[in-house]
């Protein structure tokens, strides 16, 4: 591993540690707090009032149990330190269109196939660093990235059915295919421009 590698390998890692810390203190909070961040901080579909939360709807999960934390932790820390690994920009620039496709998505089109509800969790991020991770290497050309973004699929490939409105009830289908949509997005524009002629 070169010397930029391994410095971003650290980064990541601290990064990602750091950002799960922070979100299992929040849910600690709101479990004690008998789920008062999740009524104050999660977006309730087309409520203008709503449309801040989309900025922290991603950092609160549901109050009742650890299990919906739980189930975000793992991807979360993997996807997130994979994508740490391209450098600050291209984590950044996955992470804010993820956040902000997933969180606007939700506002827009959120409860009109089920009953009106209020929306948390991390989960369209997840979704998002996980088709950033699936594509950019055929934007980058990078047979290295395609083939991290195979195993990927091997492994996780199975999460993609939570874009779909059977995925089930209390999952925010919104919020994992407009997520996947930023991921997407962040790849394109994150990609190579013209290349000058040899």
């Amino acid at each position: 591993m070169d010397t930029r590698l391994a410095v971003r390998a650290r980064a990541g890692l601290a990064t990602m540690t750091a950002v799960t810390a922070v979100l299992y203190l929040i849910e600690l909070v709101n479990m004690a707090t008998f789920g008062l961040l999740t009524r104050m901080f999660g977006i309730r579909p087309r409520d203008v009032s709503s449309l801040p939360d989309v900025l922290t709807s991603p950092l609160v999960h549901d109050s009742t149990s650890w299990a919906h934390l739980l189930a975000n932790t793992l991807p979360l820390f993997v996807f997130g330190f994979l994508a740490f690994l391209a450098g600050l920009r291209q984590f950044l620039t996955a992470v804010v269109l993820s956040w902000f496709g997933s969180g606007l998505g939700v506002w827009m089109f959120g409860s009109l196939l089920g009953h009106p509800s209020i929306t948390v969790g991390a989960s369209g991020v997840v979704f998002g660093l996980f088709g950033f991770l699936l594509v950019r290497g055929f934007f980058n050309r990078s047979w290295g990235q395609i083939l991290l973004a195979l195993v990927l699929f091997a492994v996780y490939g199975g999460v993609l059915l939570g874009i779909l409105p059977t995925v089930g009830s209390g999952i925010s289908w919104q919020a994992h295919l407009f997520g996947l949509a930023g991921g997407v997005a962040a790849a394109i524009v994150l990609r190579p421009r013209g290349r000058a002629a040899a």
